[in-house]
């Protein structure tokens, strides 16, 4: 049994050791009740604070001791996280138990020279990436670099092209067509039209996605198209535009009320989501249409880039492998980053 010390601010070691002999072996502690724990998913991360919404409301929790003592070097709590709370009065709780994670969106801990995971997000279920077909103009490069790190997280992807009433549907088609080939949802949308919308609410419904993309395309307002009610202002959700490799910013869900759990999860910048520790040499298998062919290759450790035998290059000019996609390719192989302006 636990010894206990009763919470009294003046107390000395004889007197803590006579009230435990003489109370606490005849009368052990309750055992806690299930039934006073709410379940209930994290929603936002305030240091060591978190939002915690659970059926009668938002709570902002702590989290148990006992958690704490017994946690590793693995986070501990992460946005998206289901948990059990205690509830303390009608707004706080403390956080009693942490669901196992089925997926997690991932960095390595900065700041540490061992590989520590550093969960962003946890239970992600897909990636719906927004780019628009103009205004600004859309980066083809950059969409892969959304697409590796959803393949690297072992995340579904799907993309969204809004503003299509501004060019007409066809010429997105021939833009983005490539990706439709390769088996990639593909939504064409207009926020101002209402085209795309009922699609957009199907592919969300029931589902914790993580809604990204670059600056200005829309989507807060394809959001508010899909729900008014939740009244997102412009820039809410915010841009794949952080500027340092290690910034601290933490993730954010956001509740849709149709479906059962229907969540949108607004997130960090693309360079805290892992494109930086993703392994050069497992770099191939996070393109889709370049992994088909990885194995074939005379070395195993083939860089795709320049060695004999090579059944990656040949794909690409045999034209099975879209000479723009292995551009990509070569490009995060070598580390190039984007210009800051494109970002």
């Amino acid at each position: 049994m636990p010894r206990y010390i009763p919470d009294y601010d003046d107390y000395d070691e004889e007197y803590a050791d006579d009230y435990f002999e003489s109370h606490l072996r005849s009368k052990p502690k309750p055992k806690k009740q299930a039934e006073n724990l709410v379940s209930g998913v994290v929603i936002r991360s305030l240091g060591h604070h978190y939002e915690v919404e659970t059926d009668d409301g938002v709570r902002l929790c702590r989290v148990r001791g006992r958690l704490l003592q017994e946690r590793g070097k693995e986070t501990l709590v992460a946005v998206g996280d289901r948990v059990l709370v205690a509830p303390e009065g009608k707004k706080k709780g403390l956080i009693d138990e942490v669901a196992e994670r089925d997926s997690v969106l991932s960095r390595r801990r900065p700041g540490t020279s061992q590989s520590v995971e550093d969960v962003i997000l946890a239970n992600p279920d897909q990636v719906l990436i927004v780019f628009s077909i103009t205004q600004p103009e859309p980066h083809l490069r950059m969409l892969d670099r959304f697409l590796v790190i959803a393949e690297a997280n072992e995340l579904p992807a799907m993309i969204c092209v809004n503003k299509v009433d501004l060019t007409g549907i066809e010429v997105a088609q021939v833009t983005f067509g490539l990706y439709a080939a390769l088996g990639y949802p593909l939504i064409y949308a207009s926020a101002e039209t209402g085209q795309g919308i009922d699609d957009l609410r199907h592919l969300l419904e029931d589902n914790l996605t993580v809604v990204t993309g670059p600056s200005g395309v829309g989507k807060s307002t394809l959001i508010n198209a899909i729900h008014p009610d939740l009244n997102l202002r412009v820039g809410d959700l915010r841009d794949f535009e952080g500027k340092g490799r290690h910034t601290t910013r933490s993730a954010q869900l956001f509740r849709l009320p149709f479906g059962k759990d229907t969540y949108i999860a607004d997130t960090p910048g693309i360079r805290e989501l892992g494109l930086y520790e993703i392994d050069p040499a497992s770099l191939g298998f996070f393109f889709v249409d370049i992994e088909p062919f990885v194995n074939d290759c005379r070395f195993p450790n083939c860089t795709h880039t320049h060695e004999p035998g090579c059944a990656v290059q040949a794909a690409v000019a045999e034209g099975k492998i879209a000479a723009e996609r292995y551009e990509s390719y070569l490009r995060i192989l070598e580390g190039e980053d984007l210009q800051e302006e494109e970002w």
